[in-house]
């Protein structure tokens, strides 16, 4: 599992491929039509799908002339769980330094009306 999020997240690290994504989220495209956008060889977008692919984010496949790429979507459930995983633990982190904060804030209010109870106290 860590080998194929690490690719998937060398794969996503570049501009250009997160782009493709992207555009992949929309709609499946073959390669010309990906390639469009950009000012590279079709070469370069073929090297950019061969990451994808090897991350397992796109697939290809053949519809008699065209060889559409696909995004792979299952790929983004990897990613979700482990970003998941650690954005519950930052929560749970931060619920723990609100609570430690509260219980700081109400010993002060206690040791603030103390202090009142006893200097009303002391000037009658």
């Amino acid at each position: 599992m860590a080998d194929q999020l690490s690719r998937v997240f060398a794969a996503l690290a570049d501009p250009t491929r997160r782009d493709m994504v992207a555009r992949l989220a929309e709609a499946d495209h073959t390669v010309n039509d990906l390639a469009a956008p950009y000012d590279v060889s079709l070469q370069a977008v073929s090297k950019h799908l061969k990451v994808l692919e090897d991350a397992g984010l796109v697939t290809r496949t053949r519809e008699a002339q065209r060889r559409p790429v696909h995004l792979e979507a299952e790929v983004f459930d990897l990613m979700t769980k482990w970003i998941e995983r650690y954005r519950r633990q930052a929560e749970e982190r931060y619920s723990r330094l609100d609570a430690v904060l509260a219980r700081m804030q109400d010993d002060d209010g206690d040791t603030a009306a103390t202090t009142a109870q006893q200097q009303e106290g002391t000037a009658s």
